[in-house]
This record gives structure tokens, C-alpha cells and sequence, in this order.
């Protein structure tokens, strides 16, 4: 690379920003085949309502128990804790 810069004499313009600039540029560039950038709706799941985590420590014994009784009863962990959770909500 040779030590010139050739873009050294190039001067910032302010582009335009009317409507009507704007409009004319969007067609000019659909004429010529360039698409429109504007921001897609996210793909994929929308979100759960579900969405706060807990990261509890507990004994090995204590997890190994939830883990259990959450599969028996055919629930998420998360499911059974919210279910201790109204319990002790009630009882209290």
C-alpha cells in the first residue's frame, strides 16, 4: 500500500432529510434493485410469560427430591416451586 490517502480531500455533505428527498431516493434505489432495510418482526416463539429464572443452591438431596416429585406429578420444576410457592403464600 503506498503511504498516500486518496480519500483525504473528501468533505462530509449533509444529506437530505425532507419526505419528499427521502421518497425520491427510496425509488431511485428500488428502480435499481436495492431492497428495503427496515426492520423485520423478530422470528420465532414469542415469549413465554414464563420468564423469570431462578437459580436457587440447595443439597443435592433437596434438588434431587424436587426434580423428582416435579416428574411425577408431570410438571416443570419450575411449575412445582410455583406451586410451594401459593402454598406457603396461603399458609402465611
Amino acid at each position: 500500500m503506498s503511504g498516500s490517502n486518496r480519500l483525504a480531500g473528501l468533505k462530509a455533505r449533509p444529506k437530505g432529510t425532507t419526505v419528499e428527498e427521502v421518497r425520491r431516493v427510496d425509488e431511485v434505489g428500488e428502480a435499481r434493485g436495492f431492497l428495503d432495510r427496515t426492520p423485520r418482526k423478530k422470528p420465532g416463539r414469542k415469549p413465554s410469560p414464563r420468564t423469570h429464572q431462578l437459580h436457587p443452591k440447595v443439597f443435592p438431596e433437596v434438588g434431587v427430591a424436587i426434580a423428582e416429585e416435579a416428574e411425577k406429578l408431570g410438571i416443570t420444576q419450575g411449575q412445582l416451586i410455583e406451586q410451594m410457592w401459593e402454598m406457603y403464600r396461603k399458609a402465611y
